[in-house]
């Protein structure tokens, strides 16, 4: 499962954000089920960020954010996420599709 948060910030902060997407991308590590995390800035507009993480299962992001670190060291940076969806499942050739029926009935 891929998370994507974007994040649009004034020129003037940029070197501050980028220190505190590295700071809530540490305690989002450090949880079980992460995979792997990166921090982007758009090329086009100086404004955008991108704090992209993935991890095992949808339930190990969801677990990971109610966690006590999260919440205290990533959750006041991730509330600065430009309001839309950011999960994403994987979609490679062969893999199944999110279905709107729930999984565990079918």
């Amino acid at each position: 499962m891929i998370v994507v948060n974007r994040f649009r910030v004034p020129e003037a902060e940029a070197e501050t954000f980028r220190g505190e997407l590295a700071a809530a991308l540490d305690p989002l590590a450090r949880q079980r089920g992460h995979v792997s995390g990166r921090i982007g800035h758009n090329v086009d507009d100086p404004e955008l960020w991108v704090l992209v993480t993935e991890w095992d299962s949808v339930g190990s992001y969801r677990r990971a954010l109610s966690s006590y670190d999260v919440k205290l060291g990533a959750v006041p940076t991730l509330s600065r996420a430009i309001d839309e969806p950011g999960a994403y499942e994987s979609a490679e050739p062969g893999t199944e599709l999110n279905r709107t029926a729930t999984r565990s009935l079918g």
